[in-house]
């Protein structure tokens, strides 16, 4: 797949990311007259005004994220549902919240087509994480907060680790990576990015 290349010359080396992206057809996610663009390693319009993340992007928060064939994982902001495909392919089980309920809606469907059947689309204020299935192994936000949600960072199992944007919205924004310890976090920031904002509450 042409992307492949772009992804691992952003300096994506980790194999079972890379086959997980190979795996997984961007053009399912993507619909509309955005179509033809699907393999281009550029965000791209959704419903809701929303946005499909770069494909380069999603690569490296996946290889950030350090995901085990036994861990659960919490995605916050499904959007058209592309990331949580990927994750799809590395964890035992994803969860993902969205507030948009199409958008929600339309990646379940989306994930039973596929027979993606370790992928559970949510409506629910990502910003609260899911306290009734918490502990979560892995967190990726796909929203940018200004500071790392704290019921998110006490969702995370001791060991686990987070992958949030953080920084104003309208602003260039710090991916950060989390590392839950018994007597804390470490933060780490990894590079410049730019997301749509995390939004509290639902949207119908």
């Amino acid at each position: 797949m042409r992307f492949i290349y772009t992804i691992r010359s952003r300096g994506v080396t980790d194999a079972r990311v890379l086959s997980a992206m190979e795996k997984i057809d961007r053009a399912a996610f993507v619909t509309g007259i955005f179509a033809d663009r699907a393999y281009e390693d550029m965000p791209l319009p959704i419903a809701c005004g929303q946005t499909i993340s770069q494909p380069s992007v999603v690569a490296l928060m996946t290889e950030a994220l350090q995901v085990g064939p036994r861990d659960k994982v919490l995605e916050v902001g499904t959007g058209s549902g592309y990331q949580a495909a990927i994750l799809s392919q590395l964890a035992r089980r994803v969860y993902t919240v969205e507030r948009h309920r199409p958008l929600a809606r339309d990646a379940q469907k989306l994930f039973d087509t596929l027979g993606l059947t370790n992928v559970t689309a949510m409506v629910a204020d990502g910003s609260y994480g899911l306290p009734d299935i918490a502990p979560f192994d892995r967190i990726i936000v796909t929203a940018a907060a200004e500071d790392p949600p704290g019921p998110l960072l006490a969702q995370l199992r001791k060991g686990g680790i987070m992958v949030v944007p953080v920084g104003q919205s309208d602003t260039v924004q710090t991916l950060i990576r989390v590392v839950r310890h018994d007597t804390g976090y470490d933060y780490e920031e990894l590079r410049a990015v730019r997301f749509v904002p995390l939004i509290e509450g639902t949207s119908h």
